[in-house]
């Protein structure tokens, strides 16, 4: 491995521009920089259907040993904002921006990572199996990019997500399922100071329900939120209507379901009780993951950390990544942390160290793949 040159990929990542939608820049730079290393590179046609800055982007190490179990990787090429003229400072160590912008470390430690494990592998003549490596657009407005990738075009069954904050040795091995929900509550407007009496307040209706529905965290593995209120016209009139919307997540998608039919039933008593009606609608928004110990990504994972003597932290995240697509449509994998913090802030900075100890990992994982079959 060669840290300044890990450090000066790094850096070339960030300073190009790729808030999301606008990934076009950023996937050119990887074309390019993986057809220098000789791989193959695969592009799907899903900017014509996502409307994102790019295609997904798969490319292909083909490894020595083709009777070993296929593997990939993958990481997210959009930022959130502010992510446009990223400067970056380097300071005992660690890599943070000057205070204005994102650094861009969520995911852009993950590909400098991926990028420097394939050339000491290429380098070093390292013996693996067939590797694949995946970059997507769009992560973070919803998953955008990985949802519309074809799978088929993955040949691995199995792999890792580089797409989580904290030391590396914590691994996100279970997500929740996401449901998000309105609830639009119809009453009936009178003048509230004369007569009140022929109102339906939507405001009681929803009082009576909320004293029904649990929020906050429900148990480790499920929370319940309603993030929008809105309604009403005047002081001095019923509110005759209002909107909710909430969101429900819990690693057991039962769980979750039936939370969204307590939350209907609180509504249905509601509305037998001050009159009036309501409508709920529910979108499913991910779908949640929970792996095994048994399973091959874990077992090779482990065997991995052992020999670097990084300590294994297993995770339950209350969020979502590219991981639960790849879950949800038949890919197993976990979701590796690679060492920023404070992301999403102009905050945010990763050490050197840690990104130094996931390449290394990358790279052990990719040699410890077990035979196929």
């Amino acid at each position: 491995m060669n840290t300044d040159r890990l450090v000066k990929t790094f850096i070339e990542l960030v300073q190009i521009d790729s808030e999301s939608r606008n990934e076009g820049e950023i996937h050119a730079y990887l074309k390019n920089k993986f057809m220098k290393l000789g791989m193959e590179i695969v592009e799907d046609a899903s900017k014509e259907i996502t409307g994102l800055g790019s295609n997904n982007l798969i490319v292909k190490h083909h490894g020595k040993d083709r009777n070993k179990l296929p593997l990939f990787f993958s990481c997210h090429t959009d930022t959130v904002s502010p992510g446009m003229g990223i400067e970056v400072i380097e300071e005992s160590g660690i890599l943070s921006s000057k205070g204005d912008t994102i650094l861009g470390a969520d995911d852009k430690a993950g590909i400098a990572i991926i990028i420097e494990a394939i050339e000491t592998i290429q380098e070093q003549g390292i013996t693996t199996g067939d590797l694949e490596f995946v970059f997507s657009p769009g992560e973070e407005i919803g998953l955008i990019g990985a949802s519309a990738l074809d799978m088929q075009l993955i040949k691995a069954e199995n792999g890792y997500v580089l797409d989580s904050g904290g030391e590396v040795g914590r691994v996100t091995i279970a997500s929740p399922t996401l449901f998000m929900y309105e609830v639009q509550v119809n009453g009936r407007s009178a003048h509230s100071g004369i007569e009140p009496e022929k109102g339906i307040s939507a405001v009681a209706i929803l009082s009576d329900a909320l004293q029904k529905i649990d929020i906050g965290r429900i148990d480790e593995m499920t929370t319940s939120n309603i993030g929008v209120i809105n309604g009403g016209k005047a002081t001095n009139i019923i509110m005759d209507s209002l909107k909710l919307k909430g969101e429900v997540r819990s690693v057991l998608s039962e769980v979750a379901e039936q939370l969204l039919k307590e939350i209907e039933a609180a509504f249905n008593g509601a509305v037998e009780k001050y009159g009036g009606s309501f409508e709920m609608t529910v979108e499913k928004m991910a779908t949640g993951y929970n792996i095994s110990d048994e399973s091959v990504i874990m077992k090779i994972l482990d065997q991995a950390m052992n020999e670097h003597d990084l300590s294994l932290i297993k995770e339950i995240s209350g969020g979502g990544s590219d991981a639960n697509i790849f879950n949800e449509k038949g890919k197993e994998v976990v979701n590796l942390s690679v060492g920023y913090e404070k992301i999403h802030t102009t905050e945010e900075y990763i050490a050197i160290a840690e990104m130094e100890k996931a390449v290394k990992l990358v790279i052990e994982l990719a040699k410890r793949a077990p035979q196929n079959g």
